[in-house]
């Protein structure tokens, strides 16, 4: 059995996350849909793995490629923030799974009002928990506000949903299959704002480059939840864009028309093909560790670090949040 490098620090990135491709393969291991299959009790033991090896106390008999497991498992199951175990739906793991029935059924039900009314609120529900899930633990946010966030972000989905349903019913086919996406697109730019709206008002912690506290700063906040809503509406851009061309094509054939049941199942299938590559290079658009100029930060938060540091802090960072 390998043993363990005298240097290997658990907590250190596998890939250069500078880089894109440095972030895509990291996020392409984290967000591996197999890992959903792990049963709770390894996760537990994949925790205790980690939070050992950090104590500098690796298990004897330990390999470096079991510890690299136990930190993907780690990753994948477990906020970055506060370590605490996150719900099943909400992590990045399952996003293929569960968007793909979703969207699937969204591109597929999409002629009726009541299908798409069904539909999207099934998806700002699934929305609603995995942006609580990934928001920064450090800010905590209310019931009553998880509350307004979700109503708000569903019925800015529902309004852009049925209203373009309605006023695509003469247009081209495609513009109505397309009808989707773009409620999507506009419930992202509400749900996530709203789900985290408690680090726009207060703020989320900013770091020195060695992680020492530095102040909250709501320009990080509002810096870091633009990026998560980009990172949101580009994954799900090529499945509900490309997708309804090919269907558009596909439906044509005499075959096609003889297997109308099975176009569900098809397209929910082609979505999983889209986001097993669309989810982890959405995630790696951005650095997870954002970073933000010590000149673009909020005055009395820059003053404060500059009396403190001088010029020593050029940028300070933060967890932006998936």
């Amino acid at each position: 059995m390998a043993t363990v490098s005298p240097s290997f620090d658990i907590d250190s990135p596998r890939w250069d996350q500078s880089t894109f491709v440095g972030r895509l393969k990291h996020f392409l291991n984290i967000t591996d849909p197999r890992t959903v299959l792990v049963s709770e009790e390894e996760l537990d033991q994949a925790k205790a793995l980690v939070e050992s090896c950090r104590a500098g106390l690796v298990p004897p008999g330990s390999s470096q490629e079991q510890l690299l497991y136990a930190k993907k498992l780690y990753d994948s199951a477990f906020h970055p923030d506060s370590g605490e175990k996150m719900n099943f739906i909400g992590r990045m793991s399952f996003q293929v799974p569960g968007g793909m029935a979703i969207t699937g059924c969204m591109l597929q039900f999409y002629r009726t009002v009541p299908a798409v009314v069904f539909w999207q609120w099934v998806n700002q529900s699934f929305n609603a928990f995995v942006n609580y899930t990934n928001r920064n633990a450090a800010s905590p946010i209310s019931l009553r506000q998880i509350g307004v966030a979700y109503v708000t972000a569903t019925s800015t989905a529902l309004a852009t949903a049925v209203g373009l349903n309605l006023y695509t019913k003469r247009a081209p086919p495609l513009l109505a299959r397309w009808v989707p996406f773009a409620a999507v697109a506009a419930a992202n730019c509400v749900n996530i704002p709203m789900m985290r709206q408690q680090e726009i008002i207060n703020g989320i912690t900013v770091t020195d480059e060695n992680n020492n506290e530095l102040g909250r700063s709501r320009r990080a906040a509002v810096k870091g939840i633009a990026q998560v809503v980009l990172s949101r509406i580009t994954m799900a851009a090529p499945g509900m864009i490309i997708l309804p061309i090919i269907m558009e094509r596909l439906e044509k054939f005499t075959f096609m028309q003889r297997i109308q049941v099975l176009h569900g199942p098809l397209q929910v299938l082609l979505c999983g093909g889209f986001l097993l590559f669309m989810v982890p290079a959405a995630c790696a658009l951005f650095p997870q560790r954002c970073s933000l100029a010590l000149a673009d930060l909020e005055v009395e938060l820059r003053d404060s670090i500059m009396a403190k540091h001088g010029d020593q802090v050029p940028y300070v960072y933060f967890n932006k949040g998936l």
